[in-house]
């Protein structure tokens, strides 16, 4: 969430900002400054009776020393006058700072000052475009339709099982799965990242640390009799590590990866956009995160950026990559690439990554922290990615791959895949 601190300097710029959203926010950060204002007033009041009530146990102590019963005995009723009142202001105290983040938790992360301003899709920045789309050969099928003819993903049983967007994998269909995941963790190793299996489900407070509770748009699965919720991202579980810790700045950056399935109830969609694999409420990531200082941010974004840009060229891929407008950012990121690959049959571009930088927003709710070498804290800025997401990867590499015989394999699989063709 946005800290005080930034509110109190920066109101009309924060304001400014956070229309690139098409949110007017003006009275929220009035009614945040407002009860900001009320809770430095009565802390400091607290403070005052508590100082006072001190003083008067210190007096109270002495006149009993010096045999000054009676003037102790009237000055305690005054210290009960303190106490009560103390007590009252610790009260009043906690539902003001429940209050104030409430409030704050309303808010979005305020766009960085690369986002451009607007609502839509429509809106986003084409950064680059690279890469030859395929020409396919007359009669060329949709995913969904290969996935049948070659027997690699079973729509059907997956809904007769669970429900429509929860497929089964089979076959060469896994493999080809199981090969992406391992060539995706191999690349993020080699770049650096430290590999984790996260839990796949976490508690509330790892939700609300990194942006996805409160829940506005219902998007969660929730075990409610444990009160736990499906992970939508290992993005959740990773970042939460580093909850209620202090690092050392010698510690910046934390590099972190992890494969995992994902969980989304994408309440709301329908139409041919979520046919086959194009959206599905389970599927499967690989997830890069990293934890840096905060004056490497923008650079280790590029970089990040970059290193799903490798995987993309690996595979063979036509991709563009797009900076999103301010109505598209999700709730917590601060600036966002989204990279599309083209779908060759279905004649469009599909979202597998998007590459974020989160600044304080998580951290400030995580209070992840670094010394630095004043000697003092600091919130560090969070980063992740999708490096990458498997379904929409698998829908364009089966459609942009075909032919008359069947569907090529991308050279730099062979070796997880242990077949160069699908027939």
């Amino acid at each position: 969430m946005l800290t005080l601190t930034d509110i109190r300097a920066n109101r009309d710029e924060i304001e400014k900002a956070l229309t690139k959203r098409g949110l007017e926010a003006g009275d929220t950060l009035d009614q945040i400054l407002a009860e900001d204002e009320k809770r430095r007033a009565t802390q400091a009041e607290l403070d005052n009776t508590l100082a006072e009530s001190n003083s008067l146990s210190k007096e109270i102590g002495n006149l009993y020393k010096q045999g000054k019963r009676d003037e102790a005995e009237v000055m305690k009723s005054r210290t009960g006058e303190l106490k009560e009142r103390s007590q009252e202001l610790k009260d009043q105290q906690a539902n003001i700072e429940e209050a104030l983040t409430q409030l704050l938790y309303q808010l979005p992360n305020s766009p960085d000052e690369l986002v451009p301003a607007g609502l839509t899709e429509n809106d986003n920045e084409v950064v680059n475009e690279l890469g030859d789309k395929p020409n396919l050969h007359e009669g060329a099928a949709p995913h969904w339709d290969l996935a049948d003819k070659y027997d690699l993903i079973d729509f059907d049983l997956g809904s007769k099982v669970s429900g429509a967007g929860f497929p089964f994998y089979k076959g060469k269909g896994a493999r080809l799965q199981r090969a992406l995941i391992q060539f995706f963790l191999d690349e993020a190793n080699e770049a650096g990242y430290t590999e984790y299996i996260p839990p796949f489900v976490v508690n509330e407070a790892s939700g609300i640390g990194t942006g996805q509770l409160p829940d506005k748009e219902g998007q969660m699965y929730h075990a409610t009799a444990d009160d736990l919720y499906l992970i939508p991202t290992a993005e959740v579980p990773l970042t939460n590590i580093f909850r209620d810790v202090i690092l050392k700045e010698a510690e910046l950056p934390q590099k972190l990866c992890g494969y995992s399935p994902c969980f989304r109830r994408e309440a709301g969609s329908y139409g041919k956009d979520v046919r086959g694999l194009n959206r599905l409420h389970q599927f499967e990531k690989v997830e890069i995160v990293q934890v840096v200082h905060p004056d490497n941010s923008a650079a280790i974004l590029d970089e990040m950026v970059a290193h799903v840009v490798g995987l993309l060229k690996k595979l063979e891929l036509p991709f563009r990559t797009l900076r999103l407008c301010g109505g598209d950012l999700s709730f917590a990121s601060a600036i966002t690439y989204d990279m599309e690959v083209w779908s060759a049959a279905q004649e469009r571009w599909l979202e597998v990554s998007s590459i974020s930088n989160f600044k304080t927003f998580q951290t400030n709710r995580l209070k992840c922290r670094y010394k630095g070498g004043d000697g003092k804290t600091h919130l560090a800025h969070t980063l992740n990615g999708s490096a990458l997401a498997l379904p929409r990867i698998v829908a364009a590499l089966l459609e942009n791959n075909q032919d008359e015989n069947g569907i090529k394999v991308p050279a730099v699989l062979h070796k997880y895949t242990g077949f160069d063709r699908i027939d």
